[in-house]
């Protein structure tokens, strides 16, 4: 939907539009003057269409505008002064080739008509040589306030790339913070309320022991009961929101392609080999494909601004996947053939971020049955401690994988922590990673996914 134009821009373009008819003016009048003018009715009829051109079409439809007033600025004298002023647009909306071709059209067909009209006198040369001047300077202008203009927009950009990447930085350094608190306060915590509700429940079931202490010692392992379902409630308000959406697959691509789109990258996908079996492609497999894919967008988008991306996902069924991301630099890399190679062999290590569980206490000290306690007074949780602390998810890996990864959280600044995440993902997975720029002036990030079931 076209964009409305404020007062200020209607001003704008009927300025521009009078500055047009007073050009044309002047051409009027020399050629009166020389006794060899268009009727004065044609020129009227030109000035108003020349002046509702300029008007209406001048910024939204440069090029259709100034094809227009060409042909006819040749022979009349009002649009022959909109013709600069359409070409200026050209050259200040449009890209270098279309000011440039157009400004040789019309440079080249008036010089014919003229020397047709004039022949090759003196007065010719003099008409050719402003004719090319006046063309040369309306393009050089208007090509030197588009590059400003892009660069400026350009600083924009970054500084807004910059802003977001600083909020997700502390986004991601707070959300790391909690985890940590969350994982703290259910090894210490977590673990000593549950000996403290096994110990009181194991005084209220003593043969030996009065009835104000069992009373007491009741209360003691209710108290804590509580306080492990309050630390339950309090970890569950410190977690990740994100550890609860959905692990994302290859039918996500898609639509991470279009997020990237929304964000102002060129970004084409070709998926193959997955049309009507895309259901069947293993989740972890999907996964590891979409987290490359979303790695290498991301360093598009943040290296390489405004190039033009290309994703292609070839699935082999029950074979595999290869992942292709490739993206311009806008310059020649003469020394591309390095690039960093992993596979299967290398040394594996923990893949980080994978928000699938890890490495937590699944019920602080494992005491399932408090201690042994089952049949002694019904203490299958003398306190209701399903695996002391029973908290399935108040334990630190109720915060199921919560802890966010390391990649994850430097992957921010650029600093190589990204494809060295997809090395270590990669590489578990039991398939191989190419990356790096290429002879051709682009940067190739190559990934193959064995079929895992």
């Amino acid at each position: 939907m076209p964009q409305r134009l404020s007062i200020r821009s209607w001003l704008l373009e009927i300025s521009l539009a009078a500055l047009a008819m007073l050009l044309g003016l002047f051409f009027v009048a020399n050629a009166v003057s020389e006794s060899d003018g268009a009727p004065i009715a044609a020129e009227a009829v030109a000035a108003v269409v020349s002046f509702t051109g300029l008007v209406l079409f001048r910024r939204r439809h440069p090029v259709a505008l100034t094809l227009f007033l060409l042909p006819i600025g040749i022979l009349l004298g009002m649009p022959m002064g909109a013709t600069p002023v359409a070409l200026f647009a050209v050259a200040l909306h449009r890209p270098a080739r279309f000011p440039i071709t157009l400004a040789a059209l019309h440079a080249t067909a008036t010089a014919v008509i003229y020397g047709l009209v004039l022949g090759l006198t003196p007065e010719y040369y003099e008409s050719v040589a402003f004719l090319v001047l006046l063309h040369v300077s309306l393009v050089a202008v208007a090509m030197v306030i588009r590059a400003q203009r892009q660069l400026v927009a350009s600083w924009a950009d970054r500084v807004r790339q910059a802003e977001e990447g600083q909020r997700l930085r502390i986004e991601q350094a707070r959300h790391a913070e909690r985890e940590q608190i969350a994982r703290e306060m259910h090894d210490v915590l977590a673990h000593r309320i549950s000996l403290l509700a096994v110990h009181a429940g194991a005084l209220s079931v003593r043969r030996d022991a009065a009835d104000d202490e069992r009373q007491a010692a009741d209360v003691v392992r209710q108290c804590a009961h509580d306080a492990l379902e309050d630390l339950r409630t309090l970890l569950g308000m410190l977690r990740t929101p994100a550890i609860d959406r959905p692990l994302p697959t290859l039918g996500d691509v898609p639509a991470l392609v279009e997020q990237t789109r929304e964000a102002g990258a060129e970004v084409s996908l070709s998926l193959t080999g997955a049309d009507d079996e895309s259901g069947e492609v293993p989740d972890q497999t999907g996964r590891h494909a979409y987290r490359v894919i979303q790695e290498a967008l991301t360093n598009a988008l943040k290296h390489a601004p405004g190039s033009p991306v290309r994703v292609n996902v070839d699935v082999r069924y029950l074979v595999g996947m290869s992942v292709h991301v490739a993206n311009d630099l806008g310059w020649h890399h003469p020394d591309a053939t390095r690039s960093a190679r992993t596979g299967a062999g290398a040394s594996a290590s923990a893949l980080p971020g994978e928000g699938e569980g890890g490495g937590g206490l699944r019920g602080a000290g494992g005491l399932r049955g408090a201690g042994g306690l089952r049949g002694a007074g019904g203490l299958r949780g003398a306190g209701g401690l399903r695996g002391a602390g029973g908290l399935p998810g108040a334990g630190a890996d109720g915060l199921r994988g919560a802890a966010p990864s390391a990649a994850l959280v430097g992957a921010i600044p650029g600093a190589g922590a990204g494809l060295a995440g997809l090395r270590e993902r990669v590489q578990l997975a039991g398939g191989d990673l190419e990356h790096g720029p290429t002879p051709d002036g682009e940067f190739d990030v190559k990934a193959w996914l064995p079929w895992q079931t």
